[in-house]
């Protein structure tokens, strides 16, 4: 499993900036494309308990969406998990 997840949509403009600044930040995603994979979205959903994209995931962690995101980048906390992910790889 990639260490962060984005569930997008290609239309999504919140989508769109979530994706931007993980790139500006260097963080590495896997991005998961729902717009027109109902299978797909179902399971954010039922990962998530939300309808709305994106949705973030940091290992089986919900981040939540674009505004959660930078939220925890400001708190310290994307580093955070990001580093427990990445000790966690080591083990």
């Amino acid at each position: 499993m990639a260490r962060l997840e984005i569930y997008t949509k290609s239309w999504c403009p919140y989508c769109g900036f979530a994706k931007a600044f993980l790139d500006d930040k260097n963080i590495p995603f896997r991005e998961i494309d729902v717009t027109s994979d109902h299978l797909l979205e179902r399971e954010m959903r039922e990962r998530s308990g939300r309808s709305a994209v994106p949705q973030i995931f940091i290992g089986d962690q919900h981040i939540g969406g674009c505004n959660d995101l930078v939220t925890a980048e400001r708190a310290g906390l994307l580093a955070e998990l990001l580093q427990a992910i990445d000790k966690e790889g080591m083990s």
